[in-house]
């Protein structure tokens, strides 16, 4: 690949994908980095875009250097724990700097972590430390935080209970929730990718700011029956539970209950917080609210 280009890692998934065609819909050039067992099927509407689809071991840091010559920015969209999190995302970022990359945006998408108790979000303590080894690289890099993604709310949601319409949720009823699409934050990241001006490290969206109130009011409009919040305990008490529950394992799972928990505690205790948002950085973009989102999941439920 000749041309200038941006290398997506981890674009057979969800949010990679979503980057890569964002690049593409831009006229932008993108390499699309996935493993070398990645089945054709996950990465054959990237192939069709015009992607350049390129298996590479993530553990090869010579092989992964060769593949970024030449990029002007490396997105990292991986997922896992801290074998994918810091050893994978680390060689990335080792090669990103071996290949003269100008900028590394990892792979954070998060709440505020920045602010956030260090213990008390497991999968965020991995990105936190990560960024230890962003520092120390010398790279020019560019994190981007954008709350829970919204798309969590979509089907069988733990955030809103169709059966019993209530939408659960801990601490006090007013406290201010961000929420982005996966989509939205796609779009962002290509922003960002792309940006011939310079990026701070850390730029903070949210597509919808709202209590878990305004949750159900969106809720009982989209289905035209009456959804309401429901309190199953103060932030402390979901504090214990959770290490009570960590007692039981799931350190070597992704998404262990505990650790759905943790991310809730996070939220609804306002720790992780999105303040001065940067929204308005590239104005060509528009954003999701959660109502607009709930009514896209209802017709999209009522076509099957």
């Amino acid at each position: 690949m000749a041309s200038p280009f941006v290398a997506v890692a981890g674009a057979s998934g969800g949010l990679g994908q979503l980057i890569t065609m964002d690049l593409l819909k831009r006229g932008v050039a993108v390499k699309a980095l996935v493993r070398p067992d990645t089945d054709p099927s996950r990465t054959e509407k990237l192939h069709n875009a015009g992607a350049a689809i390129t298996p590479v071991d993530l553990s090869d840091v010579p092989a992964l250097t060769r593949e970024l010559n030449g990029a002007i920015c490396v997105v990292s969209s991986l997922q896992g724990l801290k074998d994918v999190m810091h050893t994978a995302q680390g060689n990335l970022l080792e090669a990103s700097v071996a290949a003269k990359v100008p900028k590394f945006i990892p792979s954070d998408f998060a709440l505020d972590f920045t602010k956030i108790k260090p213990g008390s979000n497991r999968n965020l303590d991995l990105r936190r430390e990560f960024h230890t080894q962003l520092r120390k690289s010398g790279i020019t890099w560019t994190s981007i935080l954008n709350g829970p993604f919204m798309d969590l709310m979509a089907g069988d949601s733990p955030m809103i209970n169709h059966k019993s319409r209530k939408v659960p949720y801990i601490g006090q009823m007013t406290q201010q929730l961000d929420f982005t699409t996966m989509e939205d934050t796609a779009a962002y990241t290509a922003a960002v990718a792309v940006d011939p001006n310079p990026t701070p490290n850390f730029l903070r969206i949210a597509g919808d700011t709202v209590t878990v109130q305004d949750i159900a009011d969106a809720q009982t409009k989209v289905e035209g029956v009456q959804y309401t919040p429901s309190w199953i305990g103060p932030v402390w008490f979901m504090e214990f539970v959770i290490r009570v529950l960590r007692l039981f394992g799931g350190q070597n799972e992704t998404l262990p209950i505990w650790q759905g928990l943790q991310y809730m505690t996070n939220m609804h205790s306002g720790a992780g917080k999105l303040e001065a948002l940067d929204n308005d950085r590239y104005p060509e973009l528009s954003w999701t609210k959660v109502e607009e989102f709930l009514r896209q999941q209802k017709n999209k439920q009522s076509k099957k």
